[in-house]
């Protein structure tokens, strides 16, 4: 009697084992066999991280086995189990590999495939066709679009995180509930001592420092020492928590009035205005999508302001980057007049103020939650839609979708809600993040999120114009790290562009992205099919990029650059001044936050930049979805680029007093998690 021996593994995390009773079926070419229970007497099966072996006998040969059937009915209570992989031992001494890496909730079978990705090209029996089929019928039944409001990116259908799919919530869901981590921030940050004065103002920057009292950390702490120096000011454009606004000025925008006589102070060439911008030496960063936004007035006992400024900056002699004028809105005129290095010390530091905390609402709304979140999110919907786990591009993107629809499920549920966290804080709060996110649509294109491309468009590619750009620099390491890795698997699955463009899952998967993600709007330039390997491997680069080293580089380094209130205010209590020699400190302290939204913007931003239990850090593939030899070269070679890339950077980061490492893939999670 022919005898197959099959070996379980189950989950290591929290509640993954289980006491229900666990049935076999194994399904063959040519027949199938009978329903087995797997179970040892005496013995608890199921436990969680334990390797279980059992011996299925069947009266007939199976012919070539294809399919295993697990089934799972209640012993006692309700008892979700988490099955890593089985492994069958064929009577012919053949070890056949099925990944599963999923939960099997009560009274529920799934069905493996053997774990050789597979396109549906390949499929040429009717049992894998038709299990292929049915795969994708159930996860679009699971897997809904839904428009959580009106010209958003479609997100999941689901109001809260235990609507969620089993498989793709939170192990434990303590971990990533915004309101018990702001607690337990402003808790270890020991800054609740200061919530009973919440609508009070502090009495001066150095006030500021006693709720940097339990800080350790190198960076926020020169940043709090060095904040009000132009040079601070100009670097966090090129390495701070929102280095993507900088762009090379070719020319003087017409609402900004700056001449050369204004900046000859600042200019160390003995040559004009116009004369540097002809020579690269001038670049601009301009807050015009802030214009006209609606400021938070959910609390009426506090007014709260935007401004939307444009800024002017100067490589000097030294290839620092520094600013040299400062308009606080857009439209020029006697009550906006432009502030200079030369003005009043107090003018010229609130004017930057002004830009710092229009950067930070730009970098949270835009950078962070729009581009990196939102975005991540609808390549995760549609791949679980449109590819079944079998084919080569769902086994190669599953570990860059981990947690994030359940981390913007929760963001929705708890942070940027209506009555959310979000509006405790921030002066975009109350609806204003909504109209900032919509205006950022218009601008979320293909080629900006191409990393690369998007550099050169603002002129920053050149490493002699900027030499100490770190973002660009290991950002492009990281990039084309990812491109090698993604060419090979590419190379290995799609033998021609013939072969992409006649995989109709993958067509399926990128026109839902199109669709659904970008609205159907054709100007975003993102692609509705893909008819090239190169192509495919850009696309797919793009994906893995924006979930795992962009996102790393935009979130982590939130708490090093945002906790010294004043370099990243959340909110600003007076308008912006309209005319110069007015400004003095005490009016600056009663502009900044008050001590209770400084408070909830501490703890945040402290929140917001750790990493998660068990991180899977870029490169690290513990789920083996792929069993191909082929595979798991192409896996080694990329961790070893990503080994050479973290410890280029730890070297080049030594003695420095502003290290840059958000993107050492050591420090890169594969996901967009937190």
């Amino acid at each position: 009697m022919p005898s197959y021996t099959v070996t379980v593994a189950t989950g290591s995390q929290w509640f993954a084992g289980t006491d229900d009773y666990v049935y076999i079926t194994l399904i063959g070419t040519e027949r199938s066999s009978e329903k087995n229970l797997l179970d040892k007497a005496m013995y608890n099966d199921f436990e969680r991280g334990a390797i279980d072996s059992y011996d299925v006998n069947v009266s007939e040969d199976l012919g070539e086995l294809m399919l295993v059937k697990i089934e799972k009915h209640k012993y006692w209570y309700e008892d979700n189990w988490y099955c890593k992989h089985i492994t069958v031992r064929t009577p012919s001494g053949d070890y056949l590999e099925f990944p599963c890496y999923r939960w099997i909730t009560t009274d529920k079978e799934i069905i493996l495939r053997e774990g050789k990705a597979k396109l549906a090209r390949d499929d040429r029996i009717q049992i894998l066709k038709q299990h292929r089929r049915k795969e994708l019928e159930e996860r679009q039944k699971q897997y809904r679009w839904k428009e959580w409001h009106p010209g958003f990116p479609l997100s999941i259908d689901a109001h809260c995180h235990s609507d969620l799919p089993r498989d793709i919530q939170f192990d434990s869901e303590k971990g990533v509930d915004f309101i018990l981590n702001y607690s337990k921030a402003m808790e270890n940050l020991f800054v609740n001592s200061f919530m009973h004065m919440f609508q009070s103002s502090w009495s001066d920057f150095a006030d500021f420092e006693r709720i940097f009292v339990r800080i350790s950390n190198t960076i926020s702490e020169y940043v709090m020492q060095h904040w009000q120096e132009d040079f601070m000011f100009g670097y966090q454009f090129l390495n701070g928590c929102n280095p993507v606004m900088i762009t090379k000025c070719e020319a003087i925008p017409d609402n900004f009035p700056v001449t050369s006589e204004m900046v000859e102070c600042s200019l160390e060439r003995s040559l004009t205005l116009e004369e540097e911008i002809e020579q690269g030496n001038i670049y601009i960063v301009d807050f015009k999508m802030l214009d006209g936004i609606s400021a938070n007035k959910t609390d009426p006992c506090t007014m709260q302001y935007l401004a939307a400024p444009i800024c002017l900056l100067y490589k000097n002699l030294e290839n620092k980057i520094l600013p040299i004028a400062i308009q606080i809105n857009q439209n020029p005129g006697p009550d906006n007049p432009i502030f200079l290095p030369s003005d009043a010390k107090h003018d010229w530091l609130l004017a930057k103020i002004w830009v710092r905390s229009s950067d930070f609402h730009i970098h949270q709304t835009v950078t962070h939650l729009l581009r990196t979140h939102l975005l991540s999110e609808v390549f995760g919907i549609a791949m679980y839609r449109q590819l079944p786990a079998v084919h080569p591009i769902f086994k190669l993107l599953v570990p860059h979708v981990r947690f994030t629809i359940a981390i913007n499920t929760k963001a929705r549920e708890q942070l940027i809600c209506e009555c959310g966290l979000f509006d405790k804080a921030n002066a975009t709060g109350g609806g204003g993040h909504v109209e900032l996110l919509l205006r950022a649509m218009e601008h979320l294109t293909y080629d900006s999120v191409v990393f690369p491309q998007t550099i050169k468009m603002k002129g920053m590619d050149s490493t002699e114009d900027v030499p100490y750009y770190f973002y660009r620099d290991d950002g492009t390491k990281v990039w084309d790290a990812v491109v090698s890795f993604v060419t090979d698997v590419v190379n290995i699955y799609y033998e021609n562009d013939d072969t992409v463009c006649e995989d109709a899952e993958l067509q399926a998967f990128v026109k839902d992205v199109f669709v659904y993600g970008m609205r159907d709007n054709k100007d975003s330039g993102f692609p509705k099919s893909i008819s090239t390997r190169g192509k495919l491997v850009e696309y797919l680069t793009v994906v893995i990029f924006t979930a795992s080293g962009q996102h790393a580089a935009v979130n982590f380094g939130q708490y090093d650059w945002c906790s010294w209130i004043p370099n990243a205010p959340p909110t600003m209590r007076n308008p912006p001044p309209t005319e110069k020699g007015v400004v003095t400190i005490e009016h600056i302290i009663e502009t900044l936050p008050d001590r209770g939204r400084s408070c909830w913007h501490l703890g945040a931003v402290w929140a917001l930049s750790q990493f998660q239990e068990n991180e899977l850090f870029l490169g690290m593939y513990p789920d083996e979805h792929f069993v191909e030899k082929s595979m798991k070269i192409a896996m080694a070679k990329f961790r070893k680029n990503l080994d050479d890339i973290s410890s280029f950077i730890l070297e080049r980061n030594k003695n420095k007093k502003l290290p840059y490492y958000y993107f050492s893939p050591d420090r890169i999670p594969n996901s967009v998690a937190v």
